[in-house]
């Protein structure tokens, strides 16, 4: 209801449990999930959780923490959560792995999708990303501070910031995280601008709204084949 009235599938942002599971249920049976999706606690981090280990561990119901997840199992399925942070999917080409990583700017700037790249193995130049929807640039206002983590790593990041009247700046988080997995050596890079903050009719956005619920973005290997 009211703020998380849409399949909010989060757990941590004070909707009732019971619906925040019966969102789940729906999830995984409306995309015929294989398994139950690796949920994620996300900190905007770096940490990159090994899906499969989590597999073999069984540790129960307890969500480990990390923005990055690998596997090399087919219906190992993966997912993280956002309304307004970057959600990037990626897979290796011959089908082999697959990953996701949660990058809001502290993930981004810290290094999560090289990361997440890194986890997946093998040349760069064979992996594939996809960036989903986000805050676009036109909505997201920064200071000075987050402008210089990213002008400071690489001064090609200047490009992602524009001022405005406020004296702060407007960040292209999209432009950012190409750049990033450029840097490493991809070249498969897909998906384009879906402000989570300008499209409130299909998307959750937290500087939007301030209460809200997340959407999630998943992928998983079938047989033969990558599906997300």
């Amino acid at each position: 209801m009211g703020p998380y009235a849409s399949l909010n599938l989060a757990a941590h942002v004070g909707d009732d449990p019971r619906a925040v599971a019966e969102n789940r249920r729906v999830l995984a049976a409306g995309l015929a999930l294989p398994i139950e999706p690796l949920w994620l606690t996300q900190v905007h981090g770096v940490t990159v959780v090994d899906a499969d280990a989590v597999r073999r561990l069984e540790t129960g119901n307890e969500a480990p923490i990390g923005d990055a997840a690998v596997t090399r199992e087919p219906g190992c399925v993966l997912t993280v959560m956002a309304a307004d942070c970057l959600p990037v999917l990626f897979s290796r080409r011959d089908g082999t792995a697959v990953a996701v990583a949660h990058a809001g700017w502290r993930g981004l700037a810290a290094g999560v999708l090289e990361a997440a790249a890194a986890a997946l193995g093998g040349p760069p130049g064979e992996l594939l990303a996809w960036l989903g929807p986000a805050i676009g640039p036109d909505h997201f206002e920064v200071g000075e501070e987050v402008r210089s983590a990213f002008c400071g790593h690489d001064a090609r990041a200047a490009a992602a910031f524009t001022p405005n009247a406020a004296g702060r700046w407007l960040c292209d988080l999209y432009l950012l995280a190409r750049q990033r997995l450029e840097s490493v050596g991809l070249r498969s890079i897909h998906g384009q601008i879906r402000s989570t903050y300008g499209q409130p009719e299909s998307y959750y956005s937290f500087r939007r709204d301030g209460t809200t619920g997340r959407i999630a973005a998943l992928i998983w290997m079938e047989p033969g084949r990558a599906g997300a």
